[in-house]
């Protein structure tokens, strides 16, 4: 996929997003807890239903679909990685005081991102125009995840603040280099 997004664009801008993309997951980890790489750390005993763990997993499934439509082959990558999710998701929802009926539909919801990406991805003008910019983003949320045992250092593998500011400081360096 890497190859493919640098041929289209200049490399410049499409290096740019990828960054975004890495930002971005950041961001949603911020909400989810780490639910995107097998991490689940909220309370089993609340009744509360996790709506900022559902959201970020939702817009995180929802961007890796994008791609499969024009790379059959990511799919693969992409199924590895929902298989433990989906497994500790359910796992932590059943295992919680929220509702089965609750669990079961945040199951059926999450797995339908991924493929509603793919097909949304094909079926908005206004996102086939940007696809290459989208694919260089999740390209950037890619990285991210399979690099982010390198980057995590806390027991609730939390991102300080310093290795944010860090991070946006690399990615302007680069961007100016």
């Amino acid at each position: 996929m890497l190859p493919e997004v640098y041929a289209t664009i200049n490399s410049k801008s499409i290096g740019v997003f990828i960054m975004l993309g890495i930002l971005f997951q950041i961001f949603l980890e911020f909400f989810s807890k780490g639910a995107e790489h097998g991490h689940v750390h909220i309370s089993k005993e609340s009744q509360n239903f996790p709506w900022l763990l559902f959201i970020s997993l939702c817009i995180h499934s929802l961007l890796e679909g994008i791609p499969i439509g024009t790379n059959d082959t990511i799919i693969y990558g992409i199924l590895i990685h929902k298989i433990p999710i989906a497994i500790i998701l359910s796992i932590f929802l059943l295992g919680s005081n929220i509702k089965p009926i609750h669990a079961g539909l945040f199951m059926v919801l999450f797995s339908i991102m991924t493929p509603l990406g793919t097909y949304l991805s094909h079926a908005i003008d206004l996102l086939s125009t940007y696809a290459v910019y989208l694919h260089a983003l999740v390209i950037g949320v890619f990285l991210h995840i399979s690099t982010v045992i390198l980057f995590e250092s806390s027991e609730d593998h939390k991102f300080n603040l310093r290795k944010l500011l860090v991070i946006i400081l690399g990615i302007t360096i680069a961007y100016f280099l």
